[in-house]
Protein backbone atom coordinates (compact mmCIF):
# COMPACT_ATOMS: atom_id res chain seq x y z
CA UNK A 1 0.00 0.00 0.00
CA UNK A 2 1.38 3.66 -1.11
CA UNK A 3 2.14 6.28 1.46
CA UNK A 4 -0.62 9.32 0.75
CA UNK A 5 0.49 12.28 -0.50
CA UNK A 6 1.51 14.51 2.20
CA UNK A 7 3.17 11.07 4.10
CA UNK A 8 4.89 10.80 0.94
CA UNK A 9 6.56 14.09 0.64
CA UNK A 10 7.46 13.89 4.33
CA UNK A 11 9.31 10.37 3.52
CA UNK A 12 11.01 12.05 0.58
CA UNK A 13 12.55 14.66 2.66
CA UNK A 14 13.98 12.69 5.41
CA UNK A 15 15.36 10.33 2.74
CA UNK A 16 16.73 12.89 0.63
CA UNK A 17 17.79 14.75 4.03
CA UNK A 18 19.47 11.33 4.70
CA UNK A 19 21.37 10.72 1.24
CA UNK A 20 22.96 14.86 2.11
CA UNK A 21 24.16 13.55 5.48
CA UNK A 22 25.68 10.34 4.14
CA UNK A 23 27.28 11.93 1.04
CA UNK A 24 28.54 14.32 3.36
CA UNK A 25 30.20 11.74 5.53
CA UNK A 26 31.74 10.28 1.81
CA UNK A 27 32.87 13.48 1.30
CA UNK A 28 34.77 14.45 4.41
CA UNK A 29 36.33 11.03 4.63
CA UNK A 30 37.60 11.21 1.20
CA UNK A 31 39.10 14.71 1.54
CA UNK A 32 40.46 13.86 5.06
CA UNK A 33 42.23 10.30 3.96
CA UNK A 34 43.24 11.64 0.23
CA UNK A 35 41.71 8.43 -1.19
CA UNK A 36 38.74 6.97 -3.11
CA UNK A 37 37.61 3.66 -2.31
CA UNK A 38 35.67 0.69 -3.43
CA UNK A 39 32.76 -1.26 -2.51
CA UNK A 40 32.64 -4.62 -4.48
CA UNK A 41 29.33 -5.81 -4.42
CA UNK A 42 28.09 -9.25 -3.73
CA UNK A 43 31.62 -9.92 -3.20
CA UNK A 44 32.23 -11.35 -6.43
CA UNK A 45 35.04 -9.91 -7.67
CA UNK A 46 36.52 -8.49 -11.62
CA UNK A 47 35.59 -9.04 -13.91
CA UNK A 48 32.15 -10.57 -12.56
CA UNK A 49 31.12 -8.45 -10.31
CA UNK A 50 29.98 -5.83 -9.79
CA UNK A 51 31.22 -2.09 -8.26
CA UNK A 52 30.68 1.19 -6.67
CA UNK A 53 33.70 4.00 -6.35
CA UNK A 54 34.08 6.37 -4.22
CA UNK A 55 36.46 9.60 -4.30
CA UNK A 56 35.89 13.20 -3.34
CA UNK A 57 34.53 14.21 -6.70
CA UNK A 58 31.97 11.36 -6.74
CA UNK A 59 30.93 12.59 -3.12
CA UNK A 60 30.81 16.22 -4.21
CA UNK A 61 28.81 15.51 -7.18
CA UNK A 62 26.37 13.51 -5.55
CA UNK A 63 25.85 15.36 -1.98
CA UNK A 64 25.43 19.04 -4.39
CA UNK A 65 23.38 16.96 -6.35
CA UNK A 66 20.97 15.77 -3.26
CA UNK A 67 21.12 19.47 -1.72
CA UNK A 68 19.40 21.09 -5.47
CA UNK A 69 17.14 17.96 -5.34
CA UNK A 70 15.88 18.62 -1.42
CA UNK A 71 15.66 22.47 -2.80
CA UNK A 72 13.30 21.71 -5.74
CA UNK A 73 11.26 19.62 -3.45
CA UNK A 74 10.67 21.97 -0.82
CA UNK A 75 10.36 25.24 -2.65
CA UNK A 76 7.55 23.62 -5.31
CA UNK A 77 5.25 22.11 -3.09
CA UNK A 78 2.86 25.03 -3.66
CA UNK A 79 2.72 24.40 -7.21
CA UNK A 80 2.65 20.71 -6.85
CA UNK A 81 -0.19 20.78 -5.04
CA UNK A 82 -1.78 22.94 -7.67
CA UNK A 83 -0.58 21.64 -10.56
CA UNK A 84 -1.08 17.58 -9.43
CA UNK A 85 -4.21 15.36 -9.00
CA UNK A 86 -4.19 15.05 -5.07
CA UNK A 87 -4.38 11.36 -5.47
CA UNK A 88 -1.41 11.21 -7.69
CA UNK A 89 0.72 12.94 -5.33
CA UNK A 90 2.44 9.87 -3.78
CA UNK A 91 2.80 8.27 -7.31
CA UNK A 92 5.04 11.73 -8.32
CA UNK A 93 7.67 11.43 -5.15
CA UNK A 94 7.51 7.89 -6.03
CA UNK A 95 8.81 8.84 -9.24
CA UNK A 96 11.38 11.50 -7.31
CA UNK A 97 12.60 8.80 -5.58
CA UNK A 98 13.09 6.32 -8.25
CA UNK A 99 14.97 9.42 -9.80
CA UNK A 100 17.15 9.98 -7.02
CA UNK A 101 18.20 6.72 -6.76
CA UNK A 102 19.19 6.61 -10.31
CA UNK A 103 21.37 9.70 -9.94
CA UNK A 104 23.47 8.44 -6.73
CA UNK A 105 23.87 4.92 -8.80
CA UNK A 106 25.39 6.99 -12.02
CA UNK A 107 27.16 8.61 -9.68
CA UNK A 108 28.92 6.35 -7.68
CA UNK A 109 28.83 3.43 -10.19
CA UNK A 110 32.57 1.76 -11.37
CA UNK A 111 30.10 -0.26 -14.05
CA UNK A 112 29.51 1.16 -17.71
CA UNK A 113 26.33 -1.05 -18.00
CA UNK A 114 25.31 -0.20 -14.57
CA UNK A 115 25.41 3.20 -15.69
CA UNK A 116 23.34 2.39 -18.59
CA UNK A 117 20.35 0.56 -16.83
CA UNK A 118 20.11 3.83 -13.96
CA UNK A 119 19.95 6.21 -17.44
CA UNK A 120 17.22 4.05 -18.31
CA UNK A 121 15.56 4.54 -15.29
CA UNK A 122 16.09 7.88 -15.21
CA UNK A 123 14.46 8.38 -19.00
CA UNK A 124 11.60 6.61 -17.84
CA UNK A 125 11.41 8.83 -14.20
CA UNK A 126 11.79 12.29 -16.14
CA UNK A 127 8.46 11.19 -18.51
CA UNK A 128 6.82 10.17 -15.78
CA UNK A 129 7.38 13.33 -13.28
CA UNK A 130 6.67 15.83 -16.69
CA UNK A 131 3.45 13.39 -17.65
CA UNK A 132 2.13 13.57 -14.36
CA UNK A 133 0.76 17.07 -14.24
CA UNK A 134 -1.70 16.02 -17.05
CA UNK A 135 -2.30 19.38 -19.63
CA UNK A 136 -1.76 18.80 -23.60
CA UNK A 137 1.92 20.48 -23.58
CA UNK A 138 3.06 18.23 -21.18
CA UNK A 139 2.37 15.11 -22.19
CA UNK A 140 3.06 16.11 -25.90
CA UNK A 141 6.65 17.72 -24.01
CA UNK A 142 6.91 14.03 -22.53
CA UNK A 143 6.63 11.80 -25.56
CA UNK A 144 9.01 14.23 -27.59
CA UNK A 145 11.37 13.90 -24.75
CA UNK A 146 11.22 9.83 -24.37
CA UNK A 147 11.62 9.77 -28.18
CA UNK A 148 14.68 11.97 -28.16
CA UNK A 149 16.30 10.46 -25.22
CA UNK A 150 15.61 6.89 -26.31
CA UNK A 151 17.02 7.06 -29.41
CA UNK A 152 20.37 8.92 -27.30
CA UNK A 153 19.40 5.53 -24.80
CA UNK A 154 20.17 2.88 -27.73
CA UNK A 155 23.28 5.09 -28.95
CA UNK A 156 24.95 4.81 -25.72
CA UNK A 157 24.34 0.94 -25.58
CA UNK A 158 25.50 0.71 -28.88
CA UNK A 159 28.27 2.23 -27.77
CA UNK A 160 28.65 0.13 -24.64
CA UNK A 161 28.41 -3.27 -26.65
CA UNK A 162 31.48 -2.13 -28.64
CA UNK A 163 33.48 -1.50 -26.36
CA UNK A 164 32.79 -4.88 -24.38
CA UNK A 165 33.07 -6.44 -27.67
CA UNK A 166 36.70 -4.74 -27.98
CA UNK A 167 38.00 -5.58 -24.19
CA UNK A 168 35.43 -8.31 -23.10
CA UNK A 169 35.25 -5.71 -20.18
CA UNK A 170 32.61 -3.66 -18.10
CA UNK A 171 33.86 -2.55 -14.93
CA UNK A 172 35.59 0.92 -15.90
CA UNK A 173 39.38 0.26 -14.92
CA UNK A 174 39.27 -3.17 -16.03
CA UNK A 175 38.09 -1.73 -19.65
CA UNK A 176 40.19 1.03 -19.52
CA UNK A 177 43.88 -1.18 -19.23
CA UNK A 178 42.62 -3.43 -22.15
CA UNK A 179 41.98 -0.19 -24.03
CA UNK A 180 45.27 1.68 -23.43
CA UNK A 181 46.97 -2.18 -24.81
CA UNK A 182 44.48 -1.79 -28.09
CA UNK A 183 45.54 1.78 -28.73
CA UNK A 184 49.18 1.16 -28.86
CA UNK A 185 48.59 0.10 -32.24
CA UNK A 186 47.39 2.76 -34.42
CA UNK A 187 45.12 0.32 -36.90
CA UNK A 188 42.83 0.27 -33.98
CA UNK A 189 42.30 3.73 -33.55
CA UNK A 190 39.50 4.31 -35.96
CA UNK A 191 37.45 1.63 -34.20
CA UNK A 192 37.95 3.03 -30.74
CA UNK A 193 36.72 6.59 -32.03
CA UNK A 194 33.56 4.60 -33.73
CA UNK A 195 32.43 3.39 -30.83
CA UNK A 196 33.29 6.24 -28.29
CA UNK A 197 32.14 8.69 -30.65
CA UNK A 198 28.68 6.36 -30.67
CA UNK A 199 27.87 6.86 -26.89
CA UNK A 200 29.25 10.22 -26.55
CA UNK A 201 26.47 11.33 -29.32
CA UNK A 202 23.66 9.14 -27.69
CA UNK A 203 24.95 11.13 -24.07
CA UNK A 204 25.26 14.24 -25.94
CA UNK A 205 21.09 14.21 -27.25
CA UNK A 206 20.42 13.26 -23.72
CA UNK A 207 21.68 16.36 -22.08
CA UNK A 208 20.95 18.56 -25.23
CA UNK A 209 24.29 19.59 -26.68
CA UNK A 210 23.36 21.65 -29.75
CA UNK A 211 21.46 21.52 -32.10
CA UNK A 212 19.75 18.47 -30.21
CA UNK A 213 18.33 21.14 -27.64
CA UNK A 214 15.25 21.68 -29.84
CA UNK A 215 12.95 19.85 -26.71
CA UNK A 216 14.39 22.12 -23.73
CA UNK A 217 11.56 24.99 -24.40
CA UNK A 218 8.68 22.64 -23.85
CA UNK A 219 9.78 20.50 -21.59
CA UNK A 220 11.14 23.01 -18.94
CA UNK A 221 8.35 25.66 -19.97
CA UNK A 222 5.60 23.08 -19.28
CA UNK A 223 6.21 21.09 -16.11
CA UNK A 224 5.68 21.70 -12.59
CA UNK A 225 8.22 23.94 -11.22
CA UNK A 226 9.78 21.05 -8.87
CA UNK A 227 10.37 19.00 -12.57
CA UNK A 228 11.51 22.16 -14.12
CA UNK A 229 14.08 22.42 -11.24
CA UNK A 230 14.91 18.80 -11.76
CA UNK A 231 15.19 17.99 -14.82
CA UNK A 232 17.56 21.13 -16.03
CA UNK A 233 19.87 21.36 -12.79
CA UNK A 234 20.51 17.42 -12.51
CA UNK A 235 18.94 14.88 -15.16
CA UNK A 236 20.72 16.78 -18.13
CA UNK A 237 23.92 17.21 -15.97
CA UNK A 238 23.82 13.39 -14.86
CA UNK A 239 24.03 12.46 -18.16
CA UNK A 240 27.28 14.40 -18.39
CA UNK A 241 29.16 13.54 -15.45
CA UNK A 242 28.76 10.24 -16.98
CA UNK A 243 30.29 10.94 -19.67
CA UNK A 244 32.99 12.66 -17.84
CA UNK A 245 33.79 9.79 -15.63
CA UNK A 246 33.24 7.07 -19.18
CA UNK A 247 36.21 9.74 -20.52
CA UNK A 248 38.65 9.31 -17.68
CA UNK A 249 38.14 6.04 -16.10
CA UNK A 250 37.26 3.76 -19.58
CA UNK A 251 39.02 5.40 -22.61
CA UNK A 252 41.81 7.19 -21.25
CA UNK A 253 42.94 11.11 -21.34
CA UNK A 254 45.94 10.09 -23.36
CA UNK A 255 43.92 7.77 -25.80
CA UNK A 256 41.08 10.69 -25.80
CA UNK A 257 43.77 12.98 -26.77
CA UNK A 258 44.29 11.29 -30.06
CA UNK A 259 40.32 11.25 -31.13
CA UNK A 260 39.15 14.64 -33.01
CA UNK A 261 35.88 13.84 -30.48
CA UNK A 262 37.19 16.76 -28.01
CA UNK A 263 37.49 19.07 -30.47
CA UNK A 264 34.07 18.33 -32.25
CA UNK A 265 32.77 18.63 -28.93
CA UNK A 266 34.46 21.96 -28.23
CA UNK A 267 32.91 23.06 -31.31
CA UNK A 268 29.55 21.99 -30.68
CA UNK A 269 29.70 23.77 -27.04
CA UNK A 270 30.22 27.10 -28.72
CA UNK A 271 27.75 26.88 -31.20
CA UNK A 272 25.28 25.89 -28.32
CA UNK A 273 26.63 28.91 -26.41
CA UNK A 274 25.65 31.46 -28.84
CA UNK A 275 22.03 29.98 -30.65
CA UNK A 276 21.12 28.93 -27.01
CA UNK A 277 21.42 32.84 -25.77
CA UNK A 278 19.92 34.00 -29.01
CA UNK A 279 16.87 31.80 -28.90
CA UNK A 280 16.50 32.88 -25.65
CA UNK A 281 16.82 36.65 -26.43
CA UNK A 282 13.86 36.11 -28.64
CA UNK A 283 11.72 34.08 -26.32
CA UNK A 284 8.40 35.56 -25.21
CA UNK A 285 7.87 33.60 -21.82
CA UNK A 286 9.85 33.71 -19.48
CA UNK A 287 10.15 29.61 -18.53
CA UNK A 288 11.19 29.09 -22.22
CA UNK A 289 13.49 31.85 -22.00
CA UNK A 290 15.16 29.93 -19.03
CA UNK A 291 14.68 27.20 -21.11
CA UNK A 292 16.94 28.30 -23.97
CA UNK A 293 19.14 29.71 -20.95
CA UNK A 294 19.75 26.09 -20.22
CA UNK A 295 20.80 24.93 -23.73
CA UNK A 296 23.22 27.79 -23.52
CA UNK A 297 25.01 26.59 -20.04
CA UNK A 298 25.18 23.21 -21.57
CA UNK A 299 27.22 24.23 -24.13
CA UNK A 300 29.70 25.92 -21.52
CA UNK A 301 30.15 22.64 -20.22
CA UNK A 302 31.07 20.68 -22.91
CA UNK A 303 32.97 23.82 -24.50
CA UNK A 304 35.19 23.24 -21.11
CA UNK A 305 35.24 18.95 -21.96
CA UNK A 306 36.20 19.93 -25.75
CA UNK A 307 38.76 22.33 -24.15
CA UNK A 308 40.14 19.35 -22.17
CA UNK A 309 42.88 19.05 -19.61
CA UNK A 310 42.50 18.81 -15.66
CA UNK A 311 41.77 23.30 -16.00
CA UNK A 312 38.84 22.14 -18.79
CA UNK A 313 37.34 19.45 -16.91
CA UNK A 314 37.52 20.90 -13.83
CA UNK A 315 36.11 24.18 -15.34
CA UNK A 316 33.11 22.01 -17.21
CA UNK A 317 32.37 20.36 -13.92
CA UNK A 318 32.61 23.98 -11.62
CA UNK A 319 29.59 25.05 -14.17
CA UNK A 320 27.86 21.79 -13.46
CA UNK A 321 27.33 22.98 -10.13
CA UNK A 322 26.96 26.48 -10.79
CA UNK A 323 24.25 26.03 -13.17
CA UNK A 324 22.98 23.41 -10.87
CA UNK A 325 22.18 26.24 -8.18
CA UNK A 326 21.49 29.10 -10.68
CA UNK A 327 18.99 27.34 -12.61
CA UNK A 328 16.49 25.44 -10.15
CA UNK A 329 16.47 28.91 -7.59
CA UNK A 330 15.17 30.47 -11.53
CA UNK A 331 12.49 27.37 -12.28
CA UNK A 332 11.35 27.87 -8.47
CA UNK A 333 10.55 31.93 -8.83
CA UNK A 334 9.48 32.08 -12.26
CA UNK A 335 6.32 31.02 -11.33
CA UNK A 336 5.69 32.78 -8.64
CA UNK A 337 6.34 36.06 -10.66
CA UNK A 338 3.18 34.50 -12.78
CA UNK A 339 0.94 33.75 -9.62
CA UNK A 340 0.90 37.44 -9.32
CA UNK A 341 0.36 38.07 -12.83
CA UNK A 342 -2.65 36.72 -13.67
CA UNK A 343 -1.10 32.84 -13.81
CA UNK A 344 0.93 34.40 -17.10
CA UNK A 345 4.15 33.59 -17.96
CA UNK A 346 4.35 35.92 -20.94
CA UNK A 347 6.46 38.93 -20.51
CA UNK A 348 3.79 41.57 -21.34
CA UNK A 349 1.89 40.39 -18.21
CA UNK A 350 4.76 40.14 -16.07
CA UNK A 351 5.76 43.72 -16.03
CA UNK A 352 5.39 45.51 -12.30
CA UNK A 353 5.55 41.54 -10.98
CA UNK A 354 8.45 41.89 -8.60
CA UNK A 355 7.04 45.18 -7.23
CA UNK A 356 3.72 42.75 -6.57
CA UNK A 357 6.28 39.82 -4.91
CA UNK A 358 9.36 41.41 -3.83
CA UNK A 359 10.91 38.25 -2.33
CA UNK A 360 10.59 36.05 -5.80
CA UNK A 361 11.51 39.13 -7.65
CA UNK A 362 14.73 39.55 -5.35
CA UNK A 363 15.93 35.93 -5.73
CA UNK A 364 14.92 36.02 -9.79
CA UNK A 365 17.08 39.21 -9.30
CA UNK A 366 20.33 37.33 -8.18
CA UNK A 367 19.92 34.16 -10.13
CA UNK A 368 19.56 36.14 -13.38
CA UNK A 369 23.04 38.58 -11.79
CA UNK A 370 24.56 34.96 -11.52
CA UNK A 371 23.67 33.66 -15.19
CA UNK A 372 25.32 37.33 -16.65
CA UNK A 373 28.32 36.59 -14.65
CA UNK A 374 28.24 39.50 -11.90
CA UNK A 375 31.16 39.03 -9.86
CA UNK A 376 30.59 37.49 -6.01
CA UNK A 377 28.26 35.17 -8.02
CA UNK A 378 29.25 31.29 -8.86
CA UNK A 379 28.60 32.29 -13.15
CA UNK A 380 31.83 35.18 -12.77
CA UNK A 381 34.15 32.25 -11.03
CA UNK A 382 32.60 29.89 -13.81
CA UNK A 383 33.43 32.22 -16.54
CA UNK A 384 37.03 33.08 -15.62
CA UNK A 385 38.29 29.06 -15.13
CA UNK A 386 36.73 28.92 -18.71
CA UNK A 387 39.19 31.54 -19.91
CA UNK A 388 41.82 30.04 -17.97
CA UNK A 389 41.59 26.86 -19.21
CA UNK A 390 41.52 28.05 -22.55
CA UNK A 391 45.25 30.20 -21.37
CA UNK A 392 46.41 27.03 -20.10
CA UNK A 393 46.05 25.02 -23.82
CA UNK A 394 49.07 27.31 -25.10
CA UNK A 395 46.99 27.40 -27.90
CA UNK A 396 46.06 31.40 -29.04
CA UNK A 397 43.35 30.17 -31.44
CA UNK A 398 41.86 28.59 -28.65
CA UNK A 399 42.36 31.80 -26.26
CA UNK A 400 40.62 34.07 -28.85
CA UNK A 401 37.94 31.62 -29.49
CA UNK A 402 36.83 31.08 -25.86
CA UNK A 403 37.37 34.44 -25.16
CA UNK A 404 35.17 35.80 -28.06
CA UNK A 405 32.35 33.55 -27.18
CA UNK A 406 32.44 34.59 -23.55
CA UNK A 407 32.28 37.75 -24.43
CA UNK A 408 29.21 37.41 -26.93
CA UNK A 409 27.99 34.82 -24.81
CA UNK A 410 28.16 37.28 -21.17
CA UNK A 411 26.72 40.53 -23.55
CA UNK A 412 23.62 37.94 -25.18
CA UNK A 413 23.09 37.26 -21.05
CA UNK A 414 22.84 40.95 -20.01
CA UNK A 415 20.13 41.63 -22.88
CA UNK A 416 17.67 38.97 -22.26
CA UNK A 417 17.77 38.63 -19.00
CA UNK A 418 18.57 42.86 -17.64
CA UNK A 419 15.72 43.34 -19.84
CA UNK A 420 13.53 41.19 -17.96
CA UNK A 421 14.93 42.40 -14.57
CA UNK A 422 13.60 45.91 -15.67
CA UNK A 423 10.68 44.31 -16.78
CA UNK A 424 9.38 43.10 -14.13
CA UNK A 425 10.79 45.99 -11.43
CA UNK A 426 8.60 48.21 -13.93
CA UNK A 427 5.03 48.96 -12.86
CA UNK A 428 2.60 49.50 -15.96
CA UNK A 429 0.95 52.82 -15.85
CA UNK A 430 -2.59 51.29 -16.94
CA UNK A 431 -3.01 48.77 -14.49
CA UNK A 432 -2.61 50.93 -11.18
CA UNK A 433 -1.99 47.73 -9.42
CA UNK A 434 -0.56 48.48 -5.87
CA UNK A 435 3.22 48.16 -5.35
CA UNK A 436 2.59 45.45 -2.63
CA UNK A 437 5.19 42.93 -1.82
CA UNK A 438 3.17 41.31 0.83
CA UNK A 439 2.63 37.81 -0.64
CA UNK A 440 2.85 34.80 1.79
CA UNK A 441 5.01 32.11 0.71
CA UNK A 442 5.33 28.95 1.89
CA UNK A 443 8.44 28.23 4.39
CA UNK A 444 9.65 25.79 2.10
CA UNK A 445 10.54 28.02 -0.63
CA UNK A 446 11.70 30.49 1.41
CA UNK A 447 14.34 27.93 3.34
CA UNK A 448 15.30 26.24 -0.10
CA UNK A 449 15.80 29.68 -2.07
CA UNK A 450 17.92 30.89 1.04
CA UNK A 451 20.14 28.01 0.55
CA UNK A 452 20.72 27.99 -3.27
CA UNK A 453 21.31 31.70 -3.19
CA UNK A 454 23.70 30.72 0.21
CA UNK A 455 25.37 27.95 -2.29
CA UNK A 456 25.63 30.52 -5.07
CA UNK A 457 27.50 32.62 -3.09
CA UNK A 458 29.70 30.30 -1.92
CA UNK A 459 30.47 29.28 -5.18
CA UNK A 460 31.46 32.56 -6.03
CA UNK A 461 33.17 33.89 -3.20
CA UNK A 462 35.09 30.69 -2.77
CA UNK A 463 35.63 29.11 -5.56
CA UNK A 464 38.64 27.88 -4.78
CA UNK A 465 37.52 25.58 -2.50
CA UNK A 466 35.42 24.23 -4.93
CA UNK A 467 37.89 23.77 -7.31
CA UNK A 468 40.47 22.10 -5.41
CA UNK A 469 37.80 19.24 -4.49
CA UNK A 470 37.30 19.01 -8.08
CA UNK A 471 41.21 18.46 -9.26
CA UNK A 472 41.20 16.27 -6.08
CA UNK A 473 38.39 14.36 -7.31
CA UNK A 474 39.87 13.75 -10.81
CA UNK A 475 43.08 13.06 -9.41
CA UNK A 476 41.69 10.20 -7.62
CA UNK A 477 39.83 9.67 -10.55
CA UNK A 478 42.14 7.39 -13.08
Amino acid sequence: MMLSGKAAKRYTILYECLLIFLSACVLWFTCTTGKSFTYIMGEFPAPWGNEIRAGTLEALIALSFMIVMLCSVLGGWRFLQIDIDESKWNLYFTLINLMTAALMAMTWTNDIFTGYVFLEILTLTSCGILIVREIGRTTLAAVRYMILNLLGSGLFLLGVVLLYDITGHLLMMNMQEAIAEIAAQKENLPILTLSVGVLTTGLAIKSGLFPFHFWMPDTYGYATPTSAAVLSSLVSKSYIFLLIKIYYRVIGMGVLAEMPIGRILCALGMCGIIFGSVSALHADNINRMAAFSSAAQIGYVYMGIGIGGTAGYTAAIFHILAHAVTKSLLFLSTPRLAAVSGNSLLFKNLQGSALRDRTAGMFFVIGAFSMIGIPVFSGFSSKLLFAGAAAGTGNDRMLILVMLVLAVSSLLNAMYLIRTVIRIYTMPVRTGIAENGRVHHHSGYLISSGVLVSANLFLGLFSWMAVNLIQSGLSMFG
